[in-house]
């Protein structure tokens, strides 16, 4: 049986050098390259939603690619897809960086320049190291296999336009559609979701920051189950202390998160930090709060064109949502798609705080009524998003879902 390959490599020259050696190794299949870690997971992604038989045996990780770290993205791929071999092509052959490489789980790392011996060794036990593991799954082994969860990130274009509000609806959309979903809060120095939902809980985020391997039941330790059901990872009491959850920490417990629970919705607050902006990139949808008012719509679209700049995020992969609108407001959706060149969200959220207040005031926003105007809408978003269960309908309000691929939030 042939070997699959799957280069991963943004560096032209790289590109023809990987695929040509890779032509001429024996009983080895080497599929069309990909060019950054986004493409990556989107193609294992894909395959693993057919069949884990349907994944490359092998992927061969270029040190050079990008956005997300050559190390970061073999951590990612170890955990969401660990019938994969995965090897590290690196012009730093030495002992720490092989250590560090197979702490992040690679199966193996050959040195630049490349030489034909070397990667058809190589290539060759790390293909059998796959074949093994799947046998393994074949045979019931109770070990996570699937695409992993969907992740929505809810940013704000400035404070005050209902971010908070936004994830904990969609979140509790999606848990009571049946689908398991944990709500995290990445507004580290200043998150509200506790207070929201009337918590106190001793643990946060940042009890995962120094920790390299998070397993189940350390997550569990982090998370709090409340009442709704939902999977809650809070923001630290002590919001000097989020400076501790660094881009490399959040992108880990993003993966581990992605990997136990179905939906995992994060609200990122308004403030873009390392941790928020690793997580807006690994998200399957980005979504960005605004309010149909001056203030805001600069803000969505200066928070747009740094997203760009930073490269963790492009214009057309981000969706606005539209919160408090009105009919009689002078800025209406479409002018804030053409202004912010994202996609709106066909769904938009109505000005009725008077809906809100006693629920909030009460720290009891998962007790909001049924009837209420802003509720229906937000349960409407979760299902044009996709992030409730066709056959439950999550929530009878609100538009139909709408096909969208990759991003959304609110």
């Amino acid at each position: 049986m042939p070997t699959r390959i799957l280069p991963a490599v943004g560096d032209a020259d790289a590109v023809r050098s990987v695929t040509t050696l890779l032509s001429q190794l024996p009983d080895a299949e080497p599929v069309a390259p990909v060019v950054d870690s986004t493409q990556l997971i989107d193609t294992l992604a894909r395959l693993a939603a057919e069949s884990v038989d349907e994944l490359p045996e092998v992927v061969i990780v270029h040190e050079r690619i990008g956005p997300v770290p050559a190390l970061e993205l073999i951590r990612e791929v170890a955990l969401r897809f660990p019938a994969v071999g995965v090897i590290l092509v690196t012009s730093d052959a030495s002992p720490g960086l092989f250590q560090a490489a197979m702490d992040y789980g690679a199966r193996g790392l050959v040195a630049l320049p490349l030489s034909y011996e070397e990667l058809a060794s190589r290539v060759q036990a790390v293909a059998q190291w796959s074949v093994g593991v799947r046998r393994h799954l074949g045979a019931g082994g109770d070990v996570f296999t699937g695409v992993g969860g969907t992740v929505v990130t809810v940013s704000g274009a400035k404070g005050g336009v209902g971010t908070t509000l936004t994830a904990i609806q969609l979140a509790l959309a999606a848990q009571a559609s049946g689908r398991s979903t944990a709500l995290v809060d990445m507004d580290l120095q200043t998150g509200d979701i506790a207070s929201y939902l009337d918590v106190q809980f001793r643990r946060s985020v940042v009890d995962l920051a120094a920790i390299t391997d998070i397993s189940p039941r350390v997550l569990a330790d982090a998370v709090f189950r409340h009442d709704t059901g939902l999977a809650l990872l809070l923001a630290p009491a002590e919001g000097e202390r989020g400076e501790d959850v660094t881009d490399r920490a959040a992108r880990q417990i993003v993966s581990a998160l992605r990997s136990r629970y179905e939906v995992v919705v994060i609200d990122c607050g308004a403030q873009l930090g390392g941790a928020g902006a690793a997580a807006v990139e690994m998200a399957d949808r980005a979504l960005l709060i605004t309010t149909p008012d001056v203030v805001a719509v600069r803000g969505a679209k200066r928070a747009v064109r740094m997203w760009d700049r930073l490269q963790i995020r492009k214009a057309e992969e981000t969706t606005v949502v539209v919160n408090r609108h009105s009919r009689a407001t002078e800025i209406q959706p479409p002018l804030i798609q053409k202004i912010t060149g994202t996609a709106v969200a066909a769904t938009v959220v109505p000005a009725n705080f008077k809906e809100l207040q006693s629920v909030v005031d009460a720290g009891r926003i998962h007790e909001l009524e049924n009837k209420s105007s802003v509720k229906q809408a937000l349960w409407g978003l979760a299902g044009e998003l996709g992030l409730v269960k066709a056959a439950d309908g999550g929530h009878k309000a609100g538009r139909g879902p709408v096909g969208f691929r990759r991003r959304r939030e609110s």
